[in-house]
């Protein structure tokens, strides 16, 4: 399987603090790769090393199955990328600043309509970008980075500070990339809800470690609702569950069905009943991923 990152034991030392400690990446090509933690965690420590901006402590940074360290020119023409906040000339046009980046990069003028279009920027081309909204701003940075028509998009915390309707339009934006262009793109941010609405795969970060990585979906299933039911001589009772081959598990003095359906509940409580347990209470318990997220970067627990 093609990986367009992938980073082995990386770390990062400001003297004796470390900012990223061990840190094993991998991103396939496709992907929009989330990368999130709280702030602080080492994603962008993290990000300005697979731009070549810091080096490393030790580890190695592969990216198109190449080194870093050996290829980094090569490797970087094929990489676009928005730091924080994008920089631009206010004085100048949008097209004007793209202009002038294009020059450097040797790409087509064509390509400078082609990226405002991506953006949707081409009605306020000709306005200078001092008076545009942050959302704006947001949107022209992605454009400069989409110039050199790159295979690696390295988006870090794109939605910062925008507004509601800024923030849909960067997410609708990031979404539509990988499917009309093949290419792969890894997003940071602190926000999970964030993630969520967009990424296929998540990478987990707290305090330089990487806790979790693997598919959105396998996340969403450290979500699903749990039935608990408290009942007589639970212990008991749970094996007899077993027994009666209902999926169930024992914690705490507490049964816990996580085959949810109405049906199965059912036919739990009929065979507990049925068998002489009494049973005290049945509720439902709901996780959701904000929730997950909070547990996993305060314990620092690696799923």
């Amino acid at each position: 399987m093609e990986y367009v990152v992938q980073t082995t034991n990386l770390s990062k030392r400001f003297g004796k603090e470390s900012a990223v400690i061990g840190l094993d990446m991998k991103i396939r090509k496709g992907e929009i790769y989330g990368f999130l933690g709280p702030n602080g965690a080492g994603k962008t420590t993290t990000i300005r090393m697979l731009l070549g901006l810091m080096k490393a402590s030790s580890g190695t940074i592969q990216i198109f199955e190449k080194d870093l360290n050996k290829e980094k020119i090569n490797i970087l023409k094929r990489v676009g990328s928005l730091v924080e906040n994008p920089s631009y000339y206010p004085h100048l046009t949008a097209y004007e600043n793209l202009e002038a980046l294009r020059k450097i990069l040797g790409v087509p003028k064509t390509r400078i309509h082609e990226v405002l279009e991506i953006v949707r920027l081409t009605e306020v081309a000709n306005k200078k970008v001092k008076g545009f909204s942050l959302g704006m701003k947001q949107r022209l940075g992605i454009a400069a980075s989409l110039l050199n028509s790159p295979e690696l998009l390295i988006l870090d915390e794109p939605t910062n500070g925008l507004d509601p309707s800024g923030i849909i339009e960067i997410r609708n934006l990031i979404k539509q990339l990988p499917a009309e262009t093949g290419m792969t793109i890894l997003i940071s941010s602190h926000l999970l809800t964030e993630i969520d609405q967009m990424a296929t795969t998540v990478g987990i970060v707290t305090k330089g470690k990487m806790i979790y990585q693997d598919s959105i979906e396998s996340l969403r299933m450290y979500a699903q609702q749990k039935v608990l039911l408290k009942v007589s001589d639970s212990e008991q009772a749970w094996r007899s569950l077993l027994g009666n081959g209902i999926k169930a598990d024992w914690e705490d003095g507490i049964i816990l069905l996580s085959e949810h359906s109405d049906g199965k509940v059912a036919k739990a409580i009929h065979t507990l009943v049925h068998e002489g347990y009494s049973i005290y209470r049945v509720e439902e318990e709901k996780r959701s991923l904000e929730d997950i997220f909070l547990q996993m970067t305060t314990r620092e627990k690696v799923i």
